[in-house]
């Protein structure tokens, strides 16, 4: 992997005493982002292509399995930024469910959160109109290494559950779910996704397919153990059949880091985002109501970056503030 021979590289210019911070800064960074019809790949291309704009260095976005693959691939090197669900960067950086046999990862660090993204369940069957009428059934949980399952995961421990609750529990990546839905080879999926979703549309729309509410005593225990999740609605309307609000929990869409990443670097690619914020905000339908403020303090679940929570200051400053906590 390309981190990987970096930090080899480096550690030899450490030892022969040649090396310098801003060197990190004049590599290729890499941002990892999620399935080609989520919101993760439009985000950090958006993210890339401001940052290239504003320093003329080079970003990749990486198409990746999720936020469980782009936490542990910060927490390793082989990325440098990585957009991950606020509760899986919790997770990470205690050493958590997902990451226990890693340990805690206190290296890990928070840029700015992104997009609310909501557990939503889109199912075929008419008659499935709530979150327990699943049971039996088949559903896709989910590629190992998403956020969308370790979200679902969290919910059936809260409920006492696994996912031997349904018939069968595939594990199709996003791209792949709403065509098996649509064959009737799929009763339902999961996906933690900020709104509107393609993903979505095109299953209530292609197969008549309608959102589920996920709500009730279990959601409720949920919330009251996991501070980084919130109840939200589903507008009413939105989607095709599905006339009324639907209610649900969610997360926050964070971009991660490591405290070893050059200073330079975020503080250029956060100030690139924070000033061209009504251009980020026109990437995906579901960054339109991004607010800066919000945008420092909500989902950040990890420490601040140093070169981050330097822009945040200087602002603060000219506006006549104080810093973010």
């Amino acid at each position: 992997m390309f981190a990987q021979r970096r930090s080899r590289v480096i550690a030899w210019l450490l030892l022969m005493g040649c090396w310098s911070p801003r060197l990190i800064a004049a590599e290729n960074i890499t941002i990892g982002t999620g399935g080609a019809s989520g919101v993760y790949l439009p985000e950090g291309q958006a993210i890339c292509e401001l940052y290239r704009e504003a320093t003329g260095k080079a970003c990749e976005a990486r198409l990746t399995g999720g936020s469980i693959y782009n936490a542990n691939g910060v927490r390793t090197g082989e990325l440098d930024f990585g957009i991950v669900q606020s509760d899986i960067q919790y997770a990470a950086l205690r050493g958590e469910g997902a990451f226990y046999d890693n340990g805690p990862s206190p290296e890990l660090r928070s840029v700015f959160s992104l997009h609310s993204e909501a557990f939503t369940v889109v199912a075929r069957p008419p008659n499935i109109r709530r979150f327990d009428d699943l049971a039996g059934r088949r559903v896709n949980v989910g590629n190992p290494g998403s956020g969308h399952r370790a979200t679902l995961n969290a919910l059936l421990a809260a409920k006492g559950e696994t996912e031997s609750l349904f018939s069968i529990a595939s594990e199709l990546k996003p791209a792949d779910m709403t065509r098996v839905l649509c064959d009737g080879r799929l009763d339902a999926f999961f996906y933690v996704v900020g709104h509107p979703s393609p993903a979505i549309e095109e299953a209530t729309r292609r197969c008549g397919a309608h959102l589920v509410d996920v709500d009730g005593s279990a959601v409720s225990r949920l919330l009251e153990r996991a501070p980084y999740y919130i109840r939200t609605v589903i507008p009413g309307g939105m989607y095709a059949n599905s006339p009324e609000d639907t209610r649900t929990f969610g997360v926050k869409a964070t971009l991660m880091t490591r405290a070893d990443v050059d200073e330079d670097s975020v503080y250029e690619l956060t100030k690139a985002v924070f000033e061209h914020l009504d251009r980020f905000r026109q990437a995906h339908p579901s960054l339109a109501r991004l607010d800066a403020t919000s945008m420092t303090r909500d989902g950040l679940t990890a420490p601040l970056h140093a070169g981050a929570l330097r822009f945040y200051r200087a602002e603060d400053h000219q506006r006549g503030g104080g810093p973010p906590d």
